[in-house]
C-alpha cells in the first residue's frame, strides 16, 4: 500500500469546524464503520495453532528490548533480557509488545516472528502515543478547548505519521472519558466534561490515527479507553468504583466509544473500574451484549495494565485460572501484562474448565485485526529505516504544535484589555516556576519526551520581544515547596518591572493517571508567591499550567488577566508568546467547568435540575452549599477574544417541530470591539418537561466564526427529533413530545431561549 503523504498544506491549512464537519471530520479522509468478515485463512491458521500459540497471541507485553522512554506504570514491565524476548517471540508466547520504539531492532524482532516462529504470525508493536512521539501537542483536554475537530484530526493524524515512522502501528488511545470530576488526574487525557462534544472529537482523533487507509505505512491502529465509565470513578479517585444506572451509562459515557467504532475503530481497552460491583475486564453485559452482540463490533478487545489479574483485588476472582476463565468469557481478548493468559490457558482448556471454543474465537478477533491493518500481507510494513528520521520533526507537524496550542489557550479574564502585551517599550518579569522549565512542557502521558527540541516560555518570549527584550525571568518558588529567598528576588524583580507575567500551576506530574488530587487549587508555595508579586501593584497576567480545571483563589483570581495555558507541548513557549504579543488572539473555551471550590466536585454544566433550586434570592433550605452558590466561577464554554461580542436574540424558525421534520435556530453575532475576533457560537437545547429529568442545558452543535469589527455573521443550526433524544427506562433512545428551549449563546450559562414544541408521533 502506498503511504498516504500529508502536504504542508494539509497541516497548516486554516480549520472551521462546525458542528456538520464535526460528525465527519476531514471528510475526505472519513472510512465507515469496519466490519472484519470470516477469513478462510485466518480459521486454517487457528486449526493449525496449539493451545500454548493460541494463549501466545492473546498475550502482550512491555517492550523491554525497544524502551526508549519514561516508566508509565508501577509493575515492573522491562525486566526481560532481549535474548529472552527473542525466544519468547519465536516460541509463539507473544502477540506484540508496546511501548518500545526503533525500526531497526522492530524488523529483527518481526523476522524472528514470521521465520523463526512454527505459526509465522506477525508481532504487532504498540504504544501508548496520548498527545504525539517526538513531537507533543497540547494534552487531549487542552486540545478540547479548541472547540474545532478539524485540528484534533490533523494532530492525531501527525502522531500518526511519527509513530509508525518509529515502528509502532497501534496506540492505547484516543481516551474518550467522560469526565465530571476534576479531582480525577485522568481528566487531561480526554475531551472533557461534555458527550456531545467529547463525540465529536472521538471521532475526529479515531480517523485521524488510522487515516484513510488502515494498511498504510502511517496508518496507526486506534484503540478508544477505557471501555467503561471509567471518568466516573466515585470520588474522582483513580480506578475506583462506579456506581451508576444504567441509562446514565449509556446517554453519559458511551456515545463517544459507539461513535469511535462507527468511525473505523476495531480494538477496545477495557478499564480498570468496576460498574455496580463488576470489574470491566470480566464484565460480560458490556464486553459482550453491549458491545458485540447489541453494536455489532467484531474488532478486539485488550485489558488495561493486569486489569485482569486485579480482579482478584476486586474480589470478583479468586485466583489467576479464575481470572482467566472470567475475562475470556466475558470478552477480553488479550492480557496486557500479567502472563495469565499464557499460564493457565492451555491447562483450563485441558481440564474442561474453559471452552476451546472461546479461545479460538478470541484468537480469531486478534489475527483478523492484525490482517486488517495488512501485518500478513506485509510484516514490516511501518517498519521503514527511511522513515524513521525523515518523517520525525517534519517542520510541517512542528509547525502544527505551534497552531494547536494557539487554538488550545483559553483567556478567562482580561480586565482593561490588559492582554495583548506590547513586545517592546515596556519591561517584563516573568515570575514562576515555569518560565524558564522545560521539563513539564511535554506534559503528562507522553512516553517518549525530546526535551531538548521543547521550547520554553522564556525561549518564546525573547524570541517575540527581539534582541532588545526587557525581559526578567525569576522562579521564585518550585512547584510545590518554596525556595530560600525565592518571593524576595521575585518581589525585586516585580518592583523593576512595567509588566507581570506569572506563570503558575500543576506540574505534569500532577495530572494523568494515578494523580487524583483532593484539592485542586494552587499548591501553596506558588500561592504565597502570587500574594507576594501581586502586593507590589504591578500589572499581572496569570498563565495557567495545568491538566484540569482548578479552583483560583485570592490574588490569582483577581488577577486583571488569566490564560488557561495546559500543557501545550514541544511549542508551548512559542505559542504563549504568539497570544500574549498579540500575534494571534485567543479562540479556545473551556471543555470543563472551573468550580468556585474543590469542595463543589463533581461540577459540570449539564446537570439536573433538582426539585429545590436556587431560583429566589431565599437560599434556605435550597440545593446549595453554605459557602458558595451553585454556579461555575468559568463556565464550560467560556472563553473571551481580544475583541468584544455580542449576540442577537435566538430565534427558531417555527413555534412547532413535526415528529419527522426539521427547525432551524438562528441570531446574530457581532463583533463590537475594535479587533478581528474568532468567536465560537454554541447551540444548547433543553427540555422542559420529560419522563426522566432532563439537565439544564445540553451542547448540540458549534459554529466557528471569523469576524472583523462591526461585522456580523447570522449562526444558523438545524435541529431534528433526533437531536431532542434521552435513554429511556427501558433503555431505547427517542425523543418525547413536548416544550424544548434553545440557546444560541458563547457559554453553557449565557444568553435567553428561544422556545418550541416537538409534536406528538
Amino acid at each position: 500500500m502506498t503511504a498516504f503523504t500529508p502536504s504542508r498544506r494539509f497541516f497548516l491549512k486554516s480549520a472551521v469546524a462546525s458542528a456538520a464537519m464535526a460528525a465527519a471530520a476531514a471528510p475526505a479522509f472519513a472510512k465507515a464503520k469496519i466490519k472484519l468478515a470470516p477469513d478462510p485463512f485466518i480459521e486454517k491458521l487457528i486449526k493449525s495453532m496449539t493451545i500454548e500459540e493460541k494463549a501466545g497471541q492473546l498475550s502482550i507485553f512491555g517492550d523491554s528490548v525497544r524502551f526508549d522512554g519514561a516508566p508509565i506504570n508501577p509493575t515492573p514491565a522491562q525486566t526481560s533480557t532481549r535474548q529472552q524476548v527473542y525466544d519468547d517471540i519465536a516460541a509463539g508466547k507473544m502477540t506484540g509488545v508496546f511501548n518500545g520504539i526503533g525500526v531497526e531492532v522492530g524488523r529483527e524482532m518481526q523476522k524472528i516472528a514470521v521465520e523463526k516462529s512454527r505459526t509465522k504470525i506477525p508481532m504487532i508493536f504498540a504504544a501508548d502515543i496520548i498527545h504525539g512521539l517526538k513531537t507533543s501537542f497540547p494534552i487531549p483536554l487542552g486540545e478540547a478547548a479548541s472547540f474545532d475537530p478539524d485540528l484534533c484530526y490533523r494532530t492525531a493524524r501527525a502522531a500518526a505519521i511519527e509513530g509508525t515512522a518509529k515502528g509502532i502501528h497501534w496506540t492505547f488511545a484516543p481516551m474518550v472519558d467522560i469526565a465530571r470530576d476534576q479531582r480525577w488526574g485522568r481528566v487531561a487525557e480526554g475531551a472533557g466534561e461534555d458527550t456531545w462534544l467529547g463525540v465529536q472529537i472521538a471521532i475526529a482523533r479515531t480517523k485521524g490515527f488510522q487515516g484513510p487507509d488502515i494498511k498504510a505505512d502511517d496508518s496507526m491502529l486506534a484503540c478508544p479507553k477505557h471501555f467503561a465509565a471509567y471518568g466516573a470513578g466515585e470520588g474522582g479517585l483513580d480506578y475506583n468504583t462506579v456506581d451508576i444506572p444504567e441509562t446514565t451509562l449509556r446517554e453519559i459515557h458511551l456515545p463517544p466509544f459507539k461513535a469511535s467504532f462507527d468511525a473505523g475503530a476495531i480494538t477496545t481497552m477495557s478499564s480498570f473500574n468496576d460498574i455496580a460491583g463488576v470489574p470491566s475486564t470480566g464484565n460480560r453485559r458490556l464486553l459482550t451484549e453491549i458491545l458485540r452482540e447489541e453494536w455489532g463490533f467484531n474488532g478486539l478487545v485488550v485489558s488495561d495494565y493486569t486489569s485482569d489479574e486485579e480482579m482478584i483485588l476486586h474480589g470478583y476472582a479468586e485466583d489467576g485460572p479464575d481470572v482467566v476463565v472470567k475475562a475470556l468469557n466475558a470478552g477480553t481478548d488479550i492480557s496486557m501484562m500479567s502472563h495469565l493468559y499464557n499460564r493457565h490457558i492451555p491447562d483450563l482448556v485441558k481440564s474442561g474448565r474453559l471452552s476451546l471454543a472461546v479461545v479460538d474465537e478470541a484468537v480469531r478477533r486478534v489475527l483478523r485485526v492484525k490482517k486488517a491493518i495488512g501485518l500478513f500481507d506485509n510484516p514490516y510494513r511501518s517498519l521503514n529505516v527511511a522513515r524513521e528520521n525523515a518523517d520525525i520533526r517534519r517542520p510541517e507537524i512542528v509547525a502544527l504544535s505551534r497552531e494547536a496550542g494557539r487554538k488550545s489557550m483559553v483567556l478567562l479574564k482580561n480586565e482593561g484589555n490588559l492582554l495583548p502585551l506590547p513586545k517592546t517599550g515596556k519591561s517584563i518579569a516573568l515570575i514562576g516556576p515555569f518560565g524558564a522549565d522545560r521539563d513539564n512542557l511535554p506534559g503528562p502521558w507522553t512516553v517518549f519526551p525530546d526535551y531538548p527540541n521543547c521550547v520554553t516560555v522564556e525561549d518564546g518570549f525573547r524570541s517575540a520581544m527581539g534582541a532588545g527584550a526587557k525581559l526578567t525571568v525569576v522562579k521564585g518558588s518550585d512547584v510545590e515547596a518554596p525556595i530560600a529567598g525565592g518571593i524576595e528576588a521575585a518581589v525585586a524583580a516585580a518592583k523593576a518591572a512595567d509588566i507581570v507575567v506569572l506563570h503558575i500551576g500543576e506540574a505534569a506530574n500532577m495530572s494523568g493517571e494515578a494523580q487524583s488530587r483532593v484539592d485542586i487549587s494552587i499548591p501553596d508555595p506558588q500561592l504565597a508567591l502570587a500574594e507576594a508579586v501581586a502586593a507590589v501593584g504591578k500589572p499581572m497576567v496569570v498563565l495557567l499550567k495545568h491538566g484540569r480545571a482548578l479552583e483560583l483563589e485570592g490574588a490569582v483570581k483577581a488577577a486583571p488577566a488569566i490564560l488557561c495555558t495546559w500543557f501545550l507541548g514541544s511549542e508551548t513557549g512559542n505559542a504563549i508568546a504568539d497570544i500574549v504579543f498579540g500575534d494571534h488572539a485567543p479562540q479556545g473555551r473551556l471543555p470543563v467547568s472551573f468550580p468556585q471550590a474543590s469542595g463543589q466536585e463533581p461540577f459540570y454544566y449539564n446537570r439536573r435540575r433538582t426539585g429545590r433550586p436556587q431560583l429566589t434570592d431565599d437560599k434556605n433550605y435550597k440545593t446549595r452549599y453554605r459557602e458558595v452558590t451553585n454556579d461555575a466561577l468559568y463556565p464550560f464554554g467560556h472563553g473571551l477574544t481580544y475583541s468584544s461580542v455580542s449576540y442577537g436574540t435566538t430565534a427558531v424558525s417555527s413555534a412547532n417541530l413535526g415528529w419527522t421534520g426539521s427547525i432551524k435556530v438562528t441570531a446574530t453575532v457581532t463583533n463590537t470591539g475594535s479587533r478581528r475576533a474568532h468567536e465560537v457560537a454554541q447551540l444548547y437545547v433543553h427540555d422542559k418537561v420529560a419522563s426522566i429529568t432532563q439537565p439544564i442545558r445540553e451542547l448540540r452543535g458549534i459554529k466557528h466564526l471569523d469576524l472583523e469589527p462591526g461585522a456580523s455573521a447570522t449562526v444558523e443550526f438545524t435541529l431534528t427529533p433526533a437531536d431532542l433524544a434521552f435513554v429511556h427506562f427501558d433503555l431505547t433512545t427517542a425523543p418525547e413530545p413536548g416544550r424544548f428551549e434553545v440557546w444560541i449563546s458563547p457559554s453553557a450559562t449565557t444568553g435567553t431561549p428561544a422556545s418550541f414544541d416537538l409534536a406528538k408521533a
